[in-house]
Protein backbone atom coordinates (compact mmCIF):
# COMPACT_ATOMS: atom_id res chain seq x y z
CA UNK A 1 0.00 0.00 0.00
CA UNK A 2 1.65 3.23 -0.47
CA UNK A 3 1.78 6.21 1.20
CA UNK A 4 -1.01 8.06 -0.50
CA UNK A 5 -3.52 5.02 -0.02
CA UNK A 6 -2.32 5.14 3.80
CA UNK A 7 -3.58 8.72 3.87
CA UNK A 8 -6.42 8.53 2.05
CA UNK A 9 -7.68 5.69 4.51
CA UNK A 10 -7.04 7.43 7.49
CA UNK A 11 -8.89 10.95 6.40
CA UNK A 12 -12.01 8.35 4.71
CA UNK A 13 -15.20 8.99 6.55
CA UNK A 14 -16.45 6.10 8.35
CA UNK A 15 -19.69 4.52 6.70
CA UNK A 16 -22.69 6.02 8.14
CA UNK A 17 -21.91 9.39 7.90
CA UNK A 18 -18.68 9.60 9.94
CA UNK A 19 -20.49 8.93 13.49
CA UNK A 20 -20.69 5.54 15.48
CA UNK A 21 -24.13 4.23 15.64
CA UNK A 22 -25.35 3.96 19.38
CA UNK A 23 -26.02 -0.04 19.90
CA UNK A 24 -29.72 -0.86 21.58
CA UNK A 25 -27.49 -1.93 25.17
CA UNK A 26 -25.48 1.50 25.26
CA UNK A 27 -28.83 3.33 24.92
CA UNK A 28 -30.37 1.14 27.50
CA UNK A 29 -27.11 2.01 29.90
CA UNK A 30 -27.52 5.47 28.98
CA UNK A 31 -31.44 5.69 29.72
CA UNK A 32 -30.66 3.60 33.04
CA UNK A 33 -28.17 6.09 34.37
CA UNK A 34 -30.29 9.09 33.49
CA UNK A 35 -32.65 7.40 35.78
CA UNK A 36 -30.85 6.47 38.60
CA UNK A 37 -29.32 10.13 38.59
CA UNK A 38 -33.31 11.59 38.54
CA UNK A 39 -33.89 8.88 41.57
CA UNK A 40 -30.79 10.36 43.76
CA UNK A 41 -31.81 13.79 42.84
CA UNK A 42 -35.55 13.06 44.08
CA UNK A 43 -33.93 11.02 47.22
CA UNK A 44 -32.11 14.00 47.97
CA UNK A 45 -34.31 16.53 47.16
CA UNK A 46 -37.70 15.04 48.74
CA UNK A 47 -39.29 16.05 45.42
CA UNK A 48 -41.40 12.53 45.52
CA UNK A 49 -43.89 13.54 42.68
CA UNK A 50 -40.78 14.10 39.92
CA UNK A 51 -41.40 10.04 38.82
CA UNK A 52 -45.02 9.65 40.31
CA UNK A 53 -47.40 7.72 37.77
CA UNK A 54 -49.33 10.98 37.70
CA UNK A 55 -46.29 13.27 36.73
CA UNK A 56 -45.20 10.73 33.51
CA UNK A 57 -49.34 10.31 33.17
CA UNK A 58 -49.07 14.61 32.59
CA UNK A 59 -45.99 14.94 30.75
CA UNK A 60 -46.90 12.27 28.35
CA UNK A 61 -50.17 14.36 27.23
CA UNK A 62 -47.99 17.85 27.35
CA UNK A 63 -45.41 15.55 25.35
CA UNK A 64 -47.70 14.35 22.46
CA UNK A 65 -49.18 17.71 20.85
CA UNK A 66 -45.28 18.73 20.63
CA UNK A 67 -43.70 15.58 19.06
CA UNK A 68 -46.99 15.30 16.64
CA UNK A 69 -46.09 19.35 15.86
CA UNK A 70 -42.16 17.93 15.74
CA UNK A 71 -42.81 14.94 13.34
CA UNK A 72 -44.95 16.76 11.05
CA UNK A 73 -41.61 19.53 11.27
CA UNK A 74 -39.53 16.76 10.10
CA UNK A 75 -41.04 15.39 6.81
CA UNK A 76 -40.85 18.51 5.65
CA UNK A 77 -37.99 19.73 6.48
CA UNK A 78 -36.41 16.28 5.05
CA UNK A 79 -38.68 17.06 1.81
CA UNK A 80 -36.07 20.70 1.77
CA UNK A 81 -39.60 23.24 2.97
CA UNK A 82 -38.85 24.63 6.23
CA UNK A 83 -42.47 24.45 7.94
CA UNK A 84 -42.32 27.46 10.59
CA UNK A 85 -46.64 27.46 9.84
CA UNK A 86 -46.67 24.22 12.61
CA UNK A 87 -48.19 26.53 14.72
CA UNK A 88 -50.83 27.64 12.95
CA UNK A 89 -51.43 24.65 11.09
CA UNK A 90 -52.05 23.12 15.14
CA UNK A 91 -54.51 26.03 15.59
CA UNK A 92 -56.84 25.06 12.36
CA UNK A 93 -56.13 21.05 13.85
CA UNK A 94 -57.60 22.33 17.11
CA UNK A 95 -60.70 24.47 15.20
CA UNK A 96 -61.52 21.58 12.75
CA UNK A 97 -60.87 18.76 15.81
CA UNK A 98 -63.17 20.58 18.27
CA UNK A 99 -65.95 21.55 15.60
CA UNK A 100 -66.53 18.14 13.96
CA UNK A 101 -66.05 16.52 17.37
CA UNK A 102 -69.13 18.47 18.98
CA UNK A 103 -71.07 17.46 15.80
CA UNK A 104 -70.36 13.82 14.68
CA UNK A 105 -68.15 12.65 18.02
CA UNK A 106 -64.01 12.30 18.81
CA UNK A 107 -63.03 10.39 16.33
CA UNK A 108 -64.65 12.57 13.32
CA UNK A 109 -62.94 15.81 15.40
CA UNK A 110 -59.70 13.53 14.85
CA UNK A 111 -60.32 13.03 11.13
CA UNK A 112 -61.26 16.54 10.53
CA UNK A 113 -58.41 17.84 12.87
CA UNK A 114 -55.99 16.18 10.23
CA UNK A 115 -57.85 17.76 7.58
CA UNK A 116 -57.44 21.21 9.32
CA UNK A 117 -53.78 21.49 9.19
CA UNK A 118 -53.26 19.31 5.46
CA UNK A 119 -55.27 22.39 4.22
CA UNK A 120 -52.58 24.58 6.43
CA UNK A 121 -49.59 22.41 5.01
CA UNK A 122 -50.85 22.32 1.42
CA UNK A 123 -51.17 26.19 1.05
CA UNK A 124 -47.65 26.33 2.70
CA UNK A 125 -46.49 24.08 0.09
CA UNK A 126 -48.47 25.72 -3.32
CA UNK A 127 -46.50 29.36 -1.58
CA UNK A 128 -43.30 27.98 -1.49
CA UNK A 129 -43.08 25.23 -3.95
CA UNK A 130 -45.27 26.37 -6.84
CA UNK A 131 -44.55 30.14 -6.27
CA UNK A 132 -41.21 30.19 -4.47
CA UNK A 133 -41.57 32.50 -1.93
CA UNK A 134 -39.25 32.80 1.09
CA UNK A 135 -40.62 29.42 3.30
CA UNK A 136 -40.31 31.87 6.63
CA UNK A 137 -42.22 34.37 5.34
CA UNK A 138 -44.82 31.90 4.57
CA UNK A 139 -45.08 29.99 7.96
CA UNK A 140 -45.49 33.36 9.74
CA UNK A 141 -48.30 34.54 7.11
CA UNK A 142 -50.39 31.28 7.74
CA UNK A 143 -49.55 31.36 11.66
CA UNK A 144 -51.68 34.96 11.38
CA UNK A 145 -53.72 33.53 9.10
CA UNK A 146 -54.81 30.71 11.29
CA UNK A 147 -55.80 33.02 13.88
CA UNK A 148 -57.93 35.21 12.21
CA UNK A 149 -59.81 32.59 10.25
CA UNK A 150 -60.88 30.24 13.43
CA UNK A 151 -61.49 33.31 15.37
CA UNK A 152 -63.78 34.08 12.28
CA UNK A 153 -65.42 31.11 12.06
CA UNK A 154 -65.80 30.64 15.86
CA UNK A 155 -68.55 33.67 15.49
CA UNK A 156 -71.32 31.75 13.82
CA UNK A 157 -70.24 28.70 15.23
CA UNK A 158 -69.53 27.56 18.72
CA UNK A 159 -71.14 31.19 19.46
CA UNK A 160 -74.29 30.26 19.24
CA UNK A 161 -74.58 26.84 20.66
CA UNK A 162 -74.84 26.30 24.60
CA UNK A 163 -71.90 26.67 27.00
CA UNK A 164 -69.63 28.10 23.36
CA UNK A 165 -68.70 31.11 22.70
CA UNK A 166 -66.51 33.34 20.14
CA UNK A 167 -63.38 32.04 21.79
CA UNK A 168 -64.45 28.62 22.83
CA UNK A 169 -66.63 25.73 22.61
CA UNK A 170 -68.90 23.63 24.52
CA UNK A 171 -67.40 20.70 26.36
CA UNK A 172 -66.57 17.91 23.79
CA UNK A 173 -66.89 13.72 24.28
CA UNK A 174 -63.71 12.20 25.09
CA UNK A 175 -61.79 9.72 23.33
CA UNK A 176 -61.58 6.13 25.57
CA UNK A 177 -58.72 6.14 28.01
CA UNK A 178 -57.33 2.46 28.74
CA UNK A 179 -55.91 1.24 31.84
CA UNK A 180 -53.89 -2.14 32.05
CA UNK A 181 -55.56 -4.00 34.98
CA UNK A 182 -53.48 -5.25 38.01
CA UNK A 183 -50.29 -3.59 36.07
CA UNK A 184 -51.36 -0.67 36.87
CA UNK A 185 -52.20 -1.09 40.57
CA UNK A 186 -49.06 -2.64 41.02
CA UNK A 187 -46.86 0.18 39.67
CA UNK A 188 -48.25 2.81 41.49
CA UNK A 189 -48.33 0.62 44.68
CA UNK A 190 -44.57 0.34 43.85
CA UNK A 191 -44.05 3.76 42.81
CA UNK A 192 -45.41 5.51 46.58
CA UNK A 193 -42.88 3.09 48.05
CA UNK A 194 -40.36 6.22 47.38
CA UNK A 195 -37.54 3.44 47.06
CA UNK A 196 -34.34 4.12 44.75
CA UNK A 197 -34.66 3.85 40.77
CA UNK A 198 -37.19 1.19 41.80
CA UNK A 199 -39.92 3.86 42.40
CA UNK A 200 -38.81 5.94 39.41
CA UNK A 201 -39.50 3.28 36.88
CA UNK A 202 -42.63 1.92 38.41
CA UNK A 203 -43.78 5.28 37.81
CA UNK A 204 -42.74 5.42 34.65
CA UNK A 205 -44.12 2.77 33.94
CA UNK A 206 -47.43 2.99 35.75
CA UNK A 207 -47.79 6.48 33.66
CA UNK A 208 -47.66 4.07 30.78
CA UNK A 209 -50.48 2.07 31.47
CA UNK A 210 -52.70 4.31 33.33
CA UNK A 211 -55.57 6.15 31.73
CA UNK A 212 -53.62 6.41 28.45
CA UNK A 213 -55.74 7.90 25.50
CA UNK A 214 -56.35 5.54 22.73
CA UNK A 215 -55.10 8.89 20.80
CA UNK A 216 -51.98 8.75 22.28
CA UNK A 217 -51.28 5.27 21.61
CA UNK A 218 -51.74 6.65 17.81
CA UNK A 219 -49.57 9.11 18.09
CA UNK A 220 -46.76 7.62 19.67
CA UNK A 221 -46.98 4.27 16.54
CA UNK A 222 -46.69 7.14 14.25
CA UNK A 223 -43.19 7.28 15.49
CA UNK A 224 -41.50 3.99 14.41
CA UNK A 225 -43.71 4.24 11.40
CA UNK A 226 -42.51 7.46 10.15
CA UNK A 227 -38.99 5.93 10.49
CA UNK A 228 -40.01 2.90 8.65
CA UNK A 229 -41.69 4.97 5.36
CA UNK A 230 -38.73 7.56 5.29
CA UNK A 231 -35.40 4.97 6.04
CA UNK A 232 -36.83 1.97 4.63
CA UNK A 233 -39.22 2.34 1.69
CA UNK A 234 -38.03 3.66 -1.81
CA UNK A 235 -40.78 6.41 -1.60
CA UNK A 236 -39.24 7.82 1.82
CA UNK A 237 -35.50 7.53 -0.16
CA UNK A 238 -37.05 10.10 -3.31
CA UNK A 239 -38.01 12.59 -0.21
CA UNK A 240 -35.31 12.37 1.42
CA UNK A 241 -33.13 13.19 -1.52
CA UNK A 242 -35.78 16.44 -2.41
CA UNK A 243 -34.12 17.73 0.77
CA UNK A 244 -30.62 16.83 0.26
CA UNK A 245 -30.15 17.27 -3.50
CA UNK A 246 -33.48 18.33 -5.44
CA UNK A 247 -31.60 18.87 -8.45
CA UNK A 248 -29.81 15.31 -8.69
CA UNK A 249 -33.00 13.62 -7.79
CA UNK A 250 -34.66 15.50 -10.63
CA UNK A 251 -31.91 14.32 -12.80
CA UNK A 252 -32.60 10.75 -11.47
CA UNK A 253 -36.57 10.99 -12.87
CA UNK A 254 -37.59 12.21 -9.09
CA UNK A 255 -40.41 14.50 -9.28
CA UNK A 256 -39.38 16.90 -6.86
CA UNK A 257 -42.70 18.74 -6.57
CA UNK A 258 -44.71 16.08 -5.80
CA UNK A 259 -42.42 15.08 -3.11
CA UNK A 260 -42.36 18.04 -1.69
CA UNK A 261 -46.12 18.60 -1.71
CA UNK A 262 -46.66 14.94 -0.01
CA UNK A 263 -44.42 16.16 2.77
CA UNK A 264 -45.64 19.50 3.30
CA UNK A 265 -48.70 17.85 3.37
CA UNK A 266 -48.73 15.47 5.38
CA UNK A 267 -46.98 17.79 7.96
CA UNK A 268 -49.76 19.88 7.85
CA UNK A 269 -51.77 16.90 8.88
CA UNK A 270 -49.29 15.60 11.75
CA UNK A 271 -49.36 19.62 13.15
CA UNK A 272 -53.82 19.58 13.00
CA UNK A 273 -53.59 15.73 14.94
CA UNK A 274 -51.39 17.61 17.34
CA UNK A 275 -54.02 20.20 17.54
CA UNK A 276 -56.75 17.65 17.27
CA UNK A 277 -55.33 16.26 20.73
CA UNK A 278 -55.33 19.42 22.73
CA UNK A 279 -58.92 20.30 21.67
CA UNK A 280 -60.49 16.20 22.33
CA UNK A 281 -57.87 14.64 24.80
CA UNK A 282 -55.65 17.52 26.62
CA UNK A 283 -58.64 19.90 27.40
CA UNK A 284 -62.19 18.23 25.98
CA UNK A 285 -63.10 21.75 25.03
CA UNK A 286 -61.39 24.44 22.46
CA UNK A 287 -60.43 27.48 23.12
CA UNK A 288 -58.46 30.35 21.11
CA UNK A 289 -54.40 30.17 22.02
CA UNK A 290 -54.80 26.95 23.38
CA UNK A 291 -51.97 25.45 21.43
CA UNK A 292 -49.36 27.91 23.24
CA UNK A 293 -46.80 28.13 21.22
CA UNK A 294 -46.41 23.94 21.17
CA UNK A 295 -45.91 24.32 17.37
CA UNK A 296 -42.59 26.49 17.75
CA UNK A 297 -41.39 23.72 20.29
CA UNK A 298 -42.38 20.80 18.25
CA UNK A 299 -39.67 22.48 15.74
CA UNK A 300 -37.31 22.93 18.46
CA UNK A 301 -37.97 19.20 19.46
CA UNK A 302 -37.13 18.46 16.05
CA UNK A 303 -33.86 20.15 15.75
CA UNK A 304 -32.87 19.24 18.68
CA UNK A 305 -33.36 15.32 17.28
CA UNK A 306 -31.25 16.32 14.87
CA UNK A 307 -34.23 15.84 12.17
CA UNK A 308 -34.79 11.89 13.39
CA UNK A 309 -37.77 10.84 14.85
CA UNK A 310 -36.09 9.01 17.77
CA UNK A 311 -34.36 11.99 18.97
CA UNK A 312 -37.44 14.49 18.20
CA UNK A 313 -39.63 11.95 20.61
CA UNK A 314 -36.49 12.17 23.04
CA UNK A 315 -36.55 15.97 22.84
CA UNK A 316 -40.48 16.39 22.82
CA UNK A 317 -40.57 13.79 26.07
CA UNK A 318 -38.20 16.65 27.48
CA UNK A 319 -40.24 19.44 27.00
CA UNK A 320 -43.23 17.56 28.06
CA UNK A 321 -41.60 16.67 31.03
CA UNK A 322 -40.44 20.16 32.05
CA UNK A 323 -43.88 21.66 31.58
CA UNK A 324 -45.17 19.11 33.36
CA UNK A 325 -43.32 19.82 36.59
CA UNK A 326 -45.50 23.20 37.56
CA UNK A 327 -48.66 21.13 37.48
CA UNK A 328 -47.50 18.42 40.10
CA UNK A 329 -45.20 19.87 42.73
CA UNK A 330 -44.75 23.30 41.02
CA UNK A 331 -42.20 25.38 42.51
CA UNK A 332 -40.85 21.99 44.89
CA UNK A 333 -40.65 19.83 41.28
CA UNK A 334 -38.70 22.91 39.46
CA UNK A 335 -36.44 23.53 42.57
CA UNK A 336 -35.49 19.58 42.41
CA UNK A 337 -34.26 20.19 38.82
CA UNK A 338 -32.05 22.99 39.86
CA UNK A 339 -29.78 19.94 41.37
CA UNK A 340 -29.85 17.79 38.75
CA UNK A 341 -29.23 20.69 35.85
CA UNK A 342 -26.09 21.35 38.28
CA UNK A 343 -25.01 17.95 38.54
CA UNK A 344 -25.54 17.16 34.83
CA UNK A 345 -22.96 20.31 34.45
CA UNK A 346 -20.37 18.50 36.37
CA UNK A 347 -20.34 15.70 34.05
CA UNK A 348 -20.55 17.51 31.27
CA UNK A 349 -17.07 19.39 33.15
CA UNK A 350 -15.38 15.85 32.89
CA UNK A 351 -16.43 15.58 29.12
CA UNK A 352 -15.03 18.50 27.97
CA UNK A 353 -11.97 18.02 30.28
CA UNK A 354 -11.65 14.58 28.67
CA UNK A 355 -11.94 16.58 25.27
CA UNK A 356 -9.30 19.38 26.31
CA UNK A 357 -12.11 22.04 25.72
CA UNK A 358 -11.09 23.86 28.77
CA UNK A 359 -12.88 27.01 27.74
CA UNK A 360 -16.14 25.45 28.10
CA UNK A 361 -15.59 23.29 30.91
CA UNK A 362 -14.54 26.70 33.09
CA UNK A 363 -18.31 27.94 31.73
CA UNK A 364 -19.43 24.64 32.59
CA UNK A 365 -18.35 24.76 36.19
CA UNK A 366 -19.13 28.10 36.86
CA UNK A 367 -22.64 27.61 36.22
CA UNK A 368 -22.72 24.39 37.76
CA UNK A 369 -21.55 26.11 40.96
CA UNK A 370 -24.27 29.02 40.57
CA UNK A 371 -27.30 26.51 40.38
CA UNK A 372 -25.64 24.76 43.49
CA UNK A 373 -25.73 27.24 45.20
CA UNK A 374 -29.00 28.88 44.39
CA UNK A 375 -30.73 25.22 45.41
CA UNK A 376 -28.54 25.29 48.87
CA UNK A 377 -29.72 28.71 49.77
CA UNK A 378 -33.35 28.87 48.60
CA UNK A 379 -36.49 26.00 49.48
CA UNK A 380 -38.61 27.02 46.36
CA UNK A 381 -37.90 29.17 42.70
CA UNK A 382 -40.04 31.95 41.78
CA UNK A 383 -43.53 31.28 40.64
CA UNK A 384 -42.18 33.19 37.28
CA UNK A 385 -39.28 31.07 36.48
CA UNK A 386 -41.88 28.26 37.36
CA UNK A 387 -43.81 29.29 34.90
CA UNK A 388 -41.17 29.78 31.89
CA UNK A 389 -39.18 26.78 32.98
CA UNK A 390 -40.34 24.89 29.19
CA UNK A 391 -38.94 27.91 27.66
CA UNK A 392 -35.81 27.95 29.39
CA UNK A 393 -35.46 24.15 28.56
CA UNK A 394 -35.96 24.89 25.05
CA UNK A 395 -33.10 27.37 24.90
CA UNK A 396 -30.60 25.60 27.31
CA UNK A 397 -31.40 22.23 24.62
CA UNK A 398 -30.86 24.04 21.35
CA UNK A 399 -27.92 25.85 22.54
CA UNK A 400 -26.19 22.46 24.04
CA UNK A 401 -26.89 20.71 21.05
CA UNK A 402 -26.06 23.34 18.29
CA UNK A 403 -22.84 21.79 17.54
CA UNK A 404 -24.01 18.34 16.76
CA UNK A 405 -26.76 19.37 14.34
CA UNK A 406 -26.94 18.05 10.72
CA UNK A 407 -30.21 19.36 8.82
CA UNK A 408 -30.50 18.65 5.32
CA UNK A 409 -28.18 19.76 2.82
CA UNK A 410 -31.17 22.14 0.93
CA UNK A 411 -33.51 22.31 3.31
CA UNK A 412 -35.28 26.16 3.13
CA UNK A 413 -33.41 26.83 -0.47
CA UNK A 414 -35.49 27.76 -3.72
CA UNK A 415 -35.67 25.21 -6.18
CA UNK A 416 -37.01 25.20 -9.15
CA UNK A 417 -38.42 22.83 -11.62
CA UNK A 418 -35.67 22.03 -14.54
CA UNK A 419 -32.65 22.66 -12.71
CA UNK A 420 -31.34 19.46 -12.69
CA UNK A 421 -31.59 19.58 -16.84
Amino acid sequence: MSTSDVSAARVAPRKGGGRRKLSLPVVLLVIAGALALVSLVRLISGANDVTSVGQVRGALELAVPIGLAGLGGLWAERAGVVNIGLEGMMILGTWFGAWAGFQWGPWMGVLFGIIGGALGGLLHAVITVTFGVNHIVSGVAINILAVGVTRYLSNFTFAEEPGGSSKQSPRLEEIDKITVPGLSDWMQDLQQHHWFFVSDLAGIIGGLVTGLSLLTVVALLLIPVTWWVLWRTAFGLRLRSCGESPVAAETLGVNVYKYKYIAVTISGGLAGLGGAFLALVATSIYQEGQTGGRGYIGLAAMIFGNWMPGGMALGAGLFGFTDSLKLRGGADNVHAMLLLLAILLVIVVFWQLYRKKYVAAVVSAAVSALLFTWYALTDQVPSQFVDAAPYVTTLLVLALSAQRLRMPKADGMPYRKGEGK
